[in-house]
């Protein structure tokens, strides 16, 4: 995922020949939601059947930072994953144990062909969302779990828990600002700062925020955005 930023695309629909399209739809990545989309363990194996030659990461948001889920999602076929409401550095190292077999991990090897394991295979990649308050107080130390790759606001659940609105805590630019705490927590461990913006407006000023891993659109704004399609035959 080299680049200054890195935008992304969120799939929500679960339908895997819509979400394997999508990696060709120009984005950097592409990740499943499994939490609060409409992805199955079925929905995501399809999705990587139909996915041809890999042209970008393709990422799965498991239901829950549980070792059995993380590992169902990497044993799918996900490049890596991007963990839902991690409240301290104890559940971020968790996340990431539960991404690698031992000695480092404890994941679970399961005998499937796309799954030998290979000592020069690159480790999956590893987000955690901060999500709420209590992420927020300990993300320095979140931020500087070992082999952890991502640490990415979730806006909507945070804003919920800080008890203000997604807008207000986009505009709030003093230093001490809490998205200004994530980025310098990430910059300061050196893994990526991320956040989900889901809508251009909102995308653009996360990275005008200094974020570099950003939701920039949904599967369901990028199939309306097809419609402009329409309105230019008409036209």
């Amino acid at each position: 995922m080299a680049g200054d930023v890195s935008l992304g695309v969120w799939a929500l629909l679960g339908e895997p020949r819509t979400a394997a399209a999508l990696e060709h739809a120009g984005f950097d990545w592409v990740l499943l939601d499994q939490q609060h989309g409409h992805f199955d363990d079925r929905a995501v194996r399809e999705t990587f059947e139909h996915r041809g030659t890999p042209r970008v990461p393709m990422l799965v948001r498991p239901r829950a930072n549980a070792a059995d889920l993380i590992g169902r999602a990497l044993d799918d076929g996900a490049d890596g994953v991007v963990v839902p409401l991690v409240d301290g550095a104890d559940q971020a190292e968790a996340a990431v144990a539960a991404t690698r077999y031992p000695p480092r991990g404890g994941r679970s090897y399961g005998p499937l062909p796309h799954l030998e394991p290979a000592p020069d295979a690159p480790a999956p990649f590893v987000g955690v969302m901060v999500e709420t308050a209590a992420g927020l107080a300990d993300v320095d130390a979140i931020a500087r779990t070992p082999d952890l790759d991502l640490v990415l606001v979730g806006p909507f659940d945070l804003s919920l828990s800080l008890g203000t609105t997604v807008d207000e805590l986009l505009a709030d630019d003093a230093p001490d600002a809490p998205l200004r705490r994530v980025i310098a927590a990430c910059r300061a461990a050196g893994v990526r700062a991320g956040a989900f913006g889901a809508t251009e407006p909102r995308a653009r000023r996360l990275v005008e925020l200094g974020f570099d891993f950003v939701v920039a659109a949904l599967d369901t704004s990028v199939l309306a955005a097809g419609g402009d399609i329409a309105t230019r035959v008409r036209a």
